[in-house]
């Protein structure tokens, strides 16, 4: 098959669209498929890209001002008609339903390409990060869902990566036409258990004597990450432990103020952002991985945690309840709340055996969301679209 993957955020680009767009191109290119990707340049002028087995089209794009991290190309729609044009693809997957998006699925709907669309993002992801929205939020997020619900609507299959986002959004009853949940799997092979040598630590400066709490993800602030911070200050009032915050976003700065007023700023460390062999060997070093953001419709990185033999704390909210069932690896905490999140963080790193117990059970949750099935699945969707 020829498949054209549409993206308004890709790597190196680090989120979890991002992450699931660029396994998905190399999973699929690996089994044989021709795959292209249309996505934004990060060096603002246009080209064409190979990324290890497949093709990147870059359109020219400019910083994304929510998220100065980000770039997207608010004008596409030539470069991604010429894509389409030149590649002439079989079926088209759209990640986004920012310009890209709407480029692709206006010109895959002109030429009778058959269209998978994915719903990754809720409104509150990008209303959390500006502020002087805040008193209008709740009519701005109730408009971005009935926009998105219209714009699914033209694909002819959409998917969202768990069953809760399906309901959270309500989308039997907007979209009309066949979806379902298809997780955003991750690879087994690459992340799993293990011991990592004593280098690691010592390249991020890591204590080996104590538990390390981990978070791995965009530093933003739709993630709510000072409330982890709070958490984390109430735990070590009791317990010797370390928190390791790897990624980069633009709260980074805020945060780090915050273990100084906090005075634990020598009981964390910030890695910024780090390579992909890097991230295997964290997660592998964490006693337990917290979630505390209330707008995951799955999160690819708390599924790595997992796969890695972590416990979960997480916010019971979004979709975060189907991976990190309560009670079985981990705790779910209500949303902000400091006192649960440091109380489920104390009852596994003072007990061993209850931290093995939750362990064995994320890495049997975790083997449900194996990226191989996720990769054949698609590929039966698209065969299905294009018979049909």
């Amino acid at each position: 098959m020829k498949i054209l993957i549409a993206s308004d955020l890709h790597y190196p680009t680090i989120n979890g669209v991002a992450t699931f767009g660029r396994n998905l191109a190399m999973g699929l290119a690996s089994r044989g498929h021709e795959v292209m990707v249309i996505a934004p340049s990060q060096t603002s002028k246009k080209f064409k890209e190979v990324d290890i087995n497949h093709v990147v089209v870059r359109t020219a794009s400019v910083p994304f001002v929510p998220y100065q991290n980000f770039r997207v190309s608010p004008n596409p729609s030539r470069e991604v008609k010429k894509a389409i044009l030149e590649f002439d693809p079989d079926v088209i997957h759209i990640q986004m339903l920012l310009w890209i998006g709407q480029a692709t699925m206006k010109y895959g709907n002109k030429f009778g390409i058959p269209i998978v669309s994915t719903n990754h993002a809720m409104p509150e992801n990008l209303m959390d990060n500006i502020l002087l929205l805040a008193p209008i939020a709740r009519p701005i997020n109730y408009m971005l869902r009935q926009y998105g619900a219209r714009f699914h609507s033209k694909a002819d299959y959409v998917t969202l990566p768990t069953q809760s986002a399906i309901d959270m959004f309500n989308m039997t009853d907007r979209v009309t036409v066949p979806m379902e949940a298809v997780s955003n799997g991750i690879d087994l092979v690459r992340f799993q258990p293990g011991t990592p040598d004593a280098e690691i630590y010592e390249k991020f400066a890591l204590p080996q004597d104590v538990p390390i709490i981990t978070y791995v993800g965009r530093i933003d602030v739709e993630k709510h990450l000072p409330i982890l911070m709070q958490a984390f200050a109430e735990v070590r009032k009791t317990q010797a432990a370390h928190l390791l915050v790897v990624g980069s976003g633009q709260d980074t700065l805020n945060l780090k103020e915050i273990t100084h007023e906090l005075g634990i700023a020598d009981d964390v460390t910030f890695t910024g952002r780090v390579s992909e062999d890097d991230k295997v060997l964290l997660h592998q070093i964490g006693t337990v991985f917290v979630m505390p953001s209330p707008t995951e419709l799955q999160s690819i990185a708390t599924l790595e945690a997992m796969a890695s033999g972590q416990p979960v704390i997480a916010v019971d909210a979004g979709a975060l309840k189907e991976l990190c069932q309560n009670e079985r690896n981990g705790y779910l905490c209500e949303k902000d709340s400091v006192e649960q999140i440091a109380t489920g963080i104390t009852r596994i790193i003072s007990d061993p055996k209850e931290r093995k117990r939750m362990s064995d059970e994320s890495l049997v949750i975790a083997k449900t969301h194996d990226l191989n099935t996720t990769l054949d699945r698609f590929e039966a969707i698209y065969t299905d679209l294009i018979n049909a």
